[in-house]
């Protein structure tokens, strides 16, 4: 689908982005984990987030939908049902990370697990060796692609330092630690989203966190095996990810101011945030200051954004930034187009393997739109010149270079064509609609 922004006069008005994607996965995959029932309130309906639901329907979880929340009732933490045929997970990246934990605690059963042509191009060995570590068999494609096969075990506690910062191999490891014999533990080497340890937390597991060696440095989480978990509802807040987009929209076209609405605040989905306040952007929101390391906290902030148009600085992100703002860091390229002196990205190689090569897709996608931007082995650095001209971008069927295309548009000084801009369904299907109230 090609679709043509034009550029915006001004943006003006205050409206509730999407559901939070992150948490939405983890609130249906803890929802059927569970042995009651469990309400789950403002659920992200889009195709990610559908993904899971029909993978758990698959599993023998009900899943009802109802007009105002969801209603999930699994068989608890054990015994899950084997599909044979394979679980389809779409283009969720989420889903095909986090249920194999599950599936991997599941002595005696096979899964297949596969997706979409994207999917099948992103690694899984980040996962498959932990799990493998643990007393799991996995088998994948090349050894490292989907689909693959996760065969069950009895498994045993592991004490695992991952090589990245990665909330979904954190949440994979900490999933299947549930139902392992012997304490299962977890260190990063930077802090990555916690939706996972709070949602735990919550559900009555013994779980815990600690910095290793100083306050600011790598982070190790403890989960101890459990009967069951105990969860009655779950409410779902705004994405920040999918609001971005918008406050990035109204930082950039003259004359806007727009409010956004319970957009979810955790200090580890706020990287982008502070990115955005060093750049010299005015973004007003009760954000969530980091908590002491060993502090843990259950339940997510949530705040209304206020967003102003403003001018803007180049900035320098380092590697310890990324994990806090890594599906954020396209925009920081568009920020960059548009902000006085240069702005580089380092430590970001995670993009290439996400929906597209994402560092590849935006320089060749902002270059042909006018930007001097240049793309390096793990990020880009971006000349400033005040603006973008226009033309054409293509999303590369990713949801995000959708949307940052359509952002460029409204920015830019003659409007951009965006290909296949349906992706961004994927996980904003209001996107068209929202931009439409506001410019």
């Amino acid at each position: 689908m090609r679709t043509r922004f034009e550029p915006a006069a001004r943006l003006q008005g205050d409206l509730s982005p999407p559901a939070d994607k992150s948490i939405s996965h983890r609130a249906a995959l803890l929802a059927a984990m569970s042995a009651e029932p469990v309400r789950v309130r403002n659920y992200l309906d889009a195709e990610d987030t559908n993904a899971t639901l029909t993978a758990l329907r698959d599993l023998g979880v009900v899943v009802e939908s109802r007009p105002d929340d969801l209603m999930i009732r699994g068989g608890g933490l054990r015994d899950l049902s084997e599909t044979g045929i394979p679980i389809d997970v779409g283009n969720s990246g989420t889903l095909i990370r986090l249920l194999p934990g599950w599936l991997a605690a599941q002595d005696g059963g096979s899964w297949t697990l596969d997706g979409d042509e994207s999917i099948r191009g992103r690694p899984i060995d980040r996962i498959a060796r932990p799990l493998s570590m643990m007393g799991a068999r996995i088998e994948a494609t090349e050894g490292r692609f989907a689909p693959f096969t996760v065969h069950g075990a009895r498994l045993h506690g592991i004490d695992y330092e991952s090589p990245v910062a990665s909330a979904q191999v954190k949440s994979s490891v900490l999933l299947a630690g549930l139902l392992a014999y012997g304490e299962v533990a977890v260190t990063e080497p930077l802090p990555s989203r916690d939706h996972t340890e709070r949602a735990l937390a919550r559900a009555g597991v013994g779980i815990s966190r600690r910095a290793i060696a100083e306050p600011d440095g790598p982070l190790r989480v403890e989960v101890a095996n459990v009967d069951e978990l105990e969860m009655e509802a779950i409410d779902v807040p705004g994405d920040l990810s999918s609001a971005a987009f918008l406050i990035v929209a109204g930082v950039l076209v003259t004359g806007s101011r727009l409010l956004l609405r319970d957009v979810g605040v955790n200090w580890t989905r706020c990287g982008f945030v502070r990115i955005l306040e060093r750049m010299g952007a005015i973004v007003l929101g009760d954000f969530e200051a980091r908590p002491a390391a060993d502090e843990l906290p259950t339940e997510e902030p949530v705040s209304d954004i206020d967003v102003t148009h403003g001018p803007l600085v180049g900035t320098r992100v380092e590697p310890e930034e990324v994990p806090l703002a890594i599906d954020e860091l396209p925009l920081v390229a568009l920020l960059g187009a548009f902000a006085e002196g240069e702005t580089v990205v380092r430590g970001a190689a995670e993009l290439r393997v996400k929906e597209s090569d994402r560092i590849d897709a935006v320089v060749d996608g902002l270059r042909g739109l006018g930007a001097q931007i240049e793309g390096t082995p793990d990020g880009f650095v971006v000349t400033g010149t005040g603006g973008l001209e226009g033309g054409v971008i293509d999303s590369h069927g990713d949801h995000r270079l959708a949307m940052l295309g359509a952002v460029a548009g409204l920015a830019s000084r003659e409007g951009v064509t965006v290909e296949r801009m349906d992706a961004a369904t994927i996980s904003y299907p209001l996107f068209m609609e929202h931009i439409g109230t506001l410019s």
